[in-house]
């Protein structure tokens, strides 16, 4: 893993975090704990901080960044960040899933229990409701949330990728 200071601030991690061995965490980055930051994935806090809460995980190739002095990034609880998905400048509360591909852009705020599908777009300033799904580009609603959706794939998710990391905690 690359971990590095800039602009005086040292990425921190909280405990029972799997950081993987090619991930990148620069700056001002702060994770609580159980997190997983997984292969090839980028925590980019050189230009704004970015803020990740408990029992997160940062799939593979998934960049989080921010832009200088306006859009800091925050997440919340229990998120999961799909394989190479970017996430920019926003607020991501508790119990989202971002697709794969996916790119949730400025100064959006997506509030808990929604997914943004995979490959969706969603453009700056768009403020997403509790229990949405939305998909596409640009990305829009296009239902909401069934109690289906948030057991079977928001929460197992979250959970599988706990898993996933113990696996590689073992000796």
């Amino acid at each position: 893993m690359l971990i590095k200071t800039v602009r005086g601030k040292t990425p921190q991690y909280g405990p029972d975090c799997f950081i993987a061995d090619n991930a990148t965490l620069i700056g001002d980055v702060i994770l609580g704990e159980g997190c997983s930051v997984w292969f090839s994935a980028v925590v980019r806090g050189d230009v704004n901080s970015i803020t990740v809460g408990d029992h997160v995980n940062i799939q593979d190739g998934a960049v989080l960044h921010g832009t200088y002095q306006k859009s800091a990034t925050t997440i919340g609880n229990h998120v999961s960040i799909g394989h190479n998905a970017i996430v920019h400048g926003c607020t991501i509360q508790d119990y989202v899933l971002i697709g794969m591909g996916a790119i949730v852009m400025d100064d959006c705020i997506v509030e808990p229990y929604s997914i943004i599908a995979a490959g969706a777009v969603v453009p700056k300033n768009t403020h997403i409701k509790r229990g949405s799904v939305y998909a596409g580009v640009p990305a829009k609603c296009i239902k909401s949330v069934s109690p289906e959706l948030m057991e079977g794939e928001i929460e197992r998710i979250a959970k599988s990728y706990s898993m996933y990391a113990s696996w590689f905690k073992e000796d």
